[in-house]
Formats: structure tokens, sequence, C-alpha cells
């Protein structure tokens, strides 16, 4: 861990008043405070699982609602316990939020009882009742632009908008989600985004998640009330479709195509929280069923969609990410991730090698995987890769990881690594095979045999060699077996978009959109989130140099954002953490779930004793969810009374079965 010498900048700071932000915003979460993070105090008040947590805009005050529908506001600074109320809900708060501009007076909930109540806490009463919703109110948002309103996501698939300075009576929808597809669709959460309140992100029971331009749906709304067959409270209809630019969607790109195996072992995906970055240019999702993700908002990537390959033969010696003189591209066009190989000849740059200290982290990094510690492997590479983000045999190696570990996304993970490996390297031999390869996992099974049918073109030298062999037997019985028939994905409409048993029920105009959907960024494994639908995941950090999330084995996960790397584990309940706010301005969280009480979290003292509350191995934790994740309730049952589940390894955890040994030194060895 490097030490830091803050002397300098402190004296700046205290020169200069402009420089406190600064100051505020590059040491208010770094990397020796998540080191020493360790538990402050627990807030005992409730009598149920507490559900929800926000903080005030000040970071001086906290708000907890909870199964018993009271809710506690705390002051955390003190560990005291400065108001309680019963918020006149019948049954469980799931979301509890200060509106903004209100001198931290007005307090909104939302309910299991299908409410949205509205709380003056100067006098402790219930000022505003809302009872337009006919199911479960799941989250509540706030706009600091828009004082007076805010917005409520259902299960039963609306959001709503309210105006207090309206009718207090009533709402009106927003987004009817059940027009575009069908009844059986809930609205999990939403979120606005911080420094354009005109965004709003919504997460639903599937993988897609939605970003609207509230002013076109505002006006899309008005052109609707204009027409004589629009419906009293909703203008998101069939018949006028959402105008261009009202809604941007974003799915991790291998979900979709996953998702018919994982509706067949009833692992359900939803979107169980969506926030936004401090600065308002990236979305974090926390997919139930699956991992965390992040979506970049400027710089949109589609999801990597393989098309057929041209056939083009090249003498070029460029191989495993190593310089040549001469290179040929493979003629692979990834039209849908917005840049494409040449199909001709073309010059490929010099590969700079790797200073000194990265080719040791790359050594390093090669013994974890002839260790076969994968996620070691993996976290080291990404490490380089940050320093050397062009750098082909680094993205080469990585997805041989991947490849090996098979946790699930790991295989789309690797097909990305592939693809950028072959971009900044044209005739990276083991990318290309190591596609292929990835394409077969991912069910791509004709577009598996043309890119390996490619890759045989292209490096003749290893047409007949016994990893190729290996591969083309997987591929042939895959598509001569009846059920992959069935399955088969080409000439049948949209590659990413197969039919679920609920196609019926969704529009023309919804398909468009998830066809048009965007691709993540990052993506952070470890965590376990099966159980409950409002584990939430947080950016930590003014710059958001961390993140955040509740897991279902009772730990809350913290990772690097750039690199994706865990590196804190901390056990935050004895059953499950589903809540985690980080203050506004200080290295301090508040964590939540099943337990009747709020921790309180900040970087301990280094004179303090151990603490208890460290998972140290974070591998086997990890290991451990992925097995949770793909297992049958009765699995977790039993994981969760505390029997160890035999003939689960973490090289089956994602359904992947094992790569045949025989596949040589080209799929196997890191360069």
């Amino acid at each position: 861990m490097a030490k830091v010498n803050i002397t300098r900048d402190i004296i700046h700071r205290q020169i200069k008043e402009r420089g406190a932000l600064g100051f505020e915003r590059h040491y208010h979460v770094t990397d020796p405070f998540i080191r020493r993070l360790g538990l402050e105090a627990e807030l005992q008040g409730h009598s149920g699982c507490v559900n929800c947590l926000e903080w005030n805009e000040k970071g001086d005050l906290l708000a907890s609602g909870s199964d018993d529908q009271h809710t506690i506001v705390w002051d955390p600074l003190h560990h005291k316990k400065l108001l309680s109320m019963h918020t006149g809900h019948t049954a469980n708060i799931f979301s509890v939020k200060f509106l903004p501009h209100s001198g931290d007076r007005i307090l909104i909930t939302g309910a299991a009882d299908s409410k949205v109540h509205v709380h003056d806490l100067t006098v402790k009463e219930t000022i505003h009742m809302f009872g337009d919703h006919t199911n479960r109110v799941k989250r509540i948002a706030t706009a600091p632009m828009w004082p007076n309103t805010f917005w409520s996501a259902a299960e039963d698939g609306l959001i709503r908008q309210y105006d207090l300075r309206e009718n207090s009576k009533r709402s009106e929808v927003l987004i009817d989600l059940t027009e575009y597809c069908g009844e059986l669709v809930e609205a999990k959460c939403l979120t606005v985004n911080p420094q354009d309140n005109n965004y709003l992100a919504v997460g639903a029971n599937e993988p897609f998640v939605r970003l609207y331009d509230i002013r076109m749906i505002h006006n899309h709304r008005k052109s609707m009330k204009q027409s004589p067959s629009a419906g009293v409270h909703t203008f998101c209809d069939r018949q006028k479709p959402l105008p261009d630019g009202a809604a941007q969607y974003y799915v991790a790109g291998h979900l979709p195509v996953k998702l018919p195996d994982y509706n067949n072992r009833l692992r359900v995906l939803v979107a169980t929280y969506v926030t936004f970055s401090p600065d308002g240019t990236e979305l974090l999702v926390n997919m139930g069923g699956e991992q965390v993700y992040l979506f970049d908002l400027t710089y949109k990537q589609r999801p990597y969609t393989f098309l057929l390959p041209k056939k083009c033969h090249t003498s070029g010696e460029v191989q495993n990410g190593k310089t040549s003189t001469n290179g040929v591209s493979n003629g692979i066009h990834l039209h849908s991730n917005g840049f494409r190989l040449s199909e001709g000849r073309g010059h490929v740059s010099p590969q700079v090698e790797l200073p000194p200290y990265l080719e040791r982290i790359k050594q390093q990094a090669n013994e974890a995987f002839a260790c076969q510690q994968w996620t070691q492997a993996i976290q080291l590479y990404s490490r380089a890769i940050q320093k050397a983000p062009n750098n082909a045999m680094l993205y080469g190696n990585r997805a041989a990881a991947y490849m090996k570990r098979k946790w699930d996304g790991d295989h789309y993970d690797a097909l990305r690594d592939c693809l950028k490996a072959i971009s900044l390297n044209p005739c990276h031999l083991k990318a290309h095979f190591r596609l292929a390869r990835c394409l077969f996992e991912l069910k791509y099974v004709a577009e598996a045999l043309e890119c390996l049918d490619d890759f045989k073109g292209k490096f003749p030298e290893q047409a007949h060699s016994s990893a190729c062999d290996a591969l083309d037997r997987d591929i042939n019985a895959a598509l001569f077996s009846k059920s992959d028939n069935a399955e088969d994905k080409k000439g049948s409409g949209p590659i990413r978009l197969r039919a679920t048993g609920r196609k019926a029920s969704i529009s023309e105009d919804e398909m468009v959109l998830r066809e048009r959907s965007y691709d993540y960024k990052f993506r952070y494994c470890g965590h376990c989130n099966t159980t409950t639908d409002i584990k939430e995941a947080n950016f930590f950090g003014s710059n958001a140099q961390y993140i955040v999330s509740g897991s279902d084995d009772g730990s809350f996960f913290i990772w690097e954002k750039e690199t994706t790397n865990l590196v804190r584990v901390l056990q935050g309940d004895e059953s499950i953490v589903n809540c985690l706010q980080p203050h506004p301005s200080y290295c301090f969280l508040a964590t939540s779930g099943i337990d009747p009480v709020v921790r309180l979290w900040n970087p301990r003292p280094e004179s303090e004793t151990l603490n208890g509350r460290v998972v140290v191995d974070m591998e086997g934790a990890s290991q451990a969810n992925q097995r949770r994740m793909n297992a049958d309730p009765l699995e977790v049952m039993l994981l969760n009374m505390g029997y160890r589940i035999t003939g689960l390894t973490s090289g089956g955890a994602g359904g992947s079965d094992d790569e045949d040994s025989s596949e040589g030194q080209v799929q196997c060895r890191p360069s």
C-alpha cells in the first residue's frame, strides 16, 4: 500500500479556499481508508428488518425504514435516535427519502401496502397519503432541481409522478411499462441523475435498464392528452410510441441470450437497484440473479455481436500480442460496437514492451494462472491493463483466465477481451482461437464454427491441432443435436432477443428499443444477489473510486471501480446485507439488512485491535457466492442452514461444461 503525504495539499487548501472541494474529493475515500474500514457503531431502535436508509444533504441526519412500519431519524455522528414515528403504513417500508429544499422537514415513504406517504417530521404527522399504485411500492426518487416533485416505482409496472403544489390526493402516471412489456412486468427501482435532473433511470424484473428523458416524456404526455384515444392515466400508448431519444436501454450483452436458460432453471433476473455516479456520467446496476454492472452514459457501446467473418489469408507473423512487421485482419466485423477490422492487409503497430514493473505484474499473473488461481490472475492482469490499456497480450491472457474460471458472465467478458486483443493486434493467434471457444460457450454455435473455420484459414499450421479438433467436435455435436437445433439462433430474428415465452406481450416498439440497447463498461463479481429484490450497490467516494454492494451471505463487498478488483469484504449482517448508503462527504458508510439494526462503518484507528468483521478469505467467499447463485432452492436452503454442499466447484459455477483437456497451449497457456 503506497504511502501518501498530504501536507502540501492541506496547506494549499488553507491558502486557497477554492481548493477545499478538490481536496475533499481527492481524499474523501482513499485506499488506506478502505483497508482500515471497520464497524463504528450499531444503531438500535427498530423491531424488524431495516429495508432502506437515506442521508440528508448535509450528512448530519440518517433516516431508516423498517418492516415495523416505523421510520427513525438518527444523529449518526453521535449515535443518537432523534425521532421515531409510525408512518401509517400497514406493511413493510421499502423506501424513504428526504424531500429536497424542505429543511429536512419533509420525509417520503413507500411501502408494501401500495401506498406512498408524506410526513412532516417537525410535528410527527403524515400530511399526504397516495394510494394510486395497485402493488408494492419499491422505490422513491427525488430531484434537487424540482423541490416539490418526486417519483415512485411499484410492482404494478408504473412510474408515478407527484407534485405537492398541485392536487395532494392524486398522482399521474409518467411511464407505464405494462404497455410495452405485458402485465407481468414490475418496476423495482428508479433514480434521477444528480447532475441533470431531466433523466430518470428505471429497473424492472428483467435484465434491461431504461433511461428516460423526462422532458420528452412530458411532451409525449401532452400530445397523448390531445389524442381522443388516449387513456386516462397512460400516455405511453402502443398506438403512439415514445419519440426517438426519449428512452435508452442498457443491458449486459450476454443476458438476453442467457434469459431462456435462466428461466428454465427458475433463476430470476431483476434490477434490484440503480444509481448514478456523482458526476452523472455512469449508471450502476445491481442485477439480481447475476452481477453488478456499470454503464458508461457518455461513451456508449453496443453489445458485442459476432457477424459473419470474411476469409483472408496472410503470411503475417504477429501472434499472441507480440511484434511483427506485417499483419492482416481476420475480417471480423463488430458493427454493433462501433469499430470494424479491416478486410485487407493493414499496418499493425508494434507492441510496446511493458515497463519492468508491469512485466513483473504480468509474470505474477501468469504464475497465478499456472497454479489455477484464476481470480488472482484476473485481478493482476486487470491491474496491468489499467496502466497499459493498449497491450493485446494482457487482454488475451485475461481472457484465458476468465474462460478457466467460468463464473457467470466470464465467457462474455473473455469474448470482449479477445475482440479487444484482436483490434489491437489482428494476428493474435490465441485471441482468435479463444474467440471461437467463447462463441461456442455462449451458445452461438453456428458463429463459433464460422470463427473456427476462419481461424484455420488464417493459421493453417494450427488447423489440425488437438485444440482445434476438440472444439470442432464440440461444435459439430452441438449443431447436430436435436435440442440445439430447436435453440438454433441463426436466421430466426434478432440473435440477442430470443423468445422467452412472453414474447407475445412485448410490443414491437419495445423490441426495437431492446435491440438498440447499450452494453456495460465494467462488471463486479463476488457477491450474491438472489434472495431479496431490494439489494443495493453504490458508488463510494466523491469521485466514485469504489463500488460497494450487499450480499446474501451477510457480507458487503468493496471493489476498485477502474480495475474491478475486489479489495475488501466485511460481515455486515447475520443474514443478508441489503442497504449501503455512503455519507455525502465523509468516508462513512451506513448499512442494514435482515437484522433490526443500522450499522455505521468508518476507518478505524491504526492502534485499534484486529477487526473481527473482516472476511479474510475473499476468494473463498466469492466462490461460495457463485455456487449459491447457481444452486437450486434446496441447496440454497442448506447453505443458509450452514451445511456445505459438495460436488459444486468454482469451475462449475455458471453452468458451463469443462473444456477438453486436450485443447493444447493455443487455448490454455497465457502469453
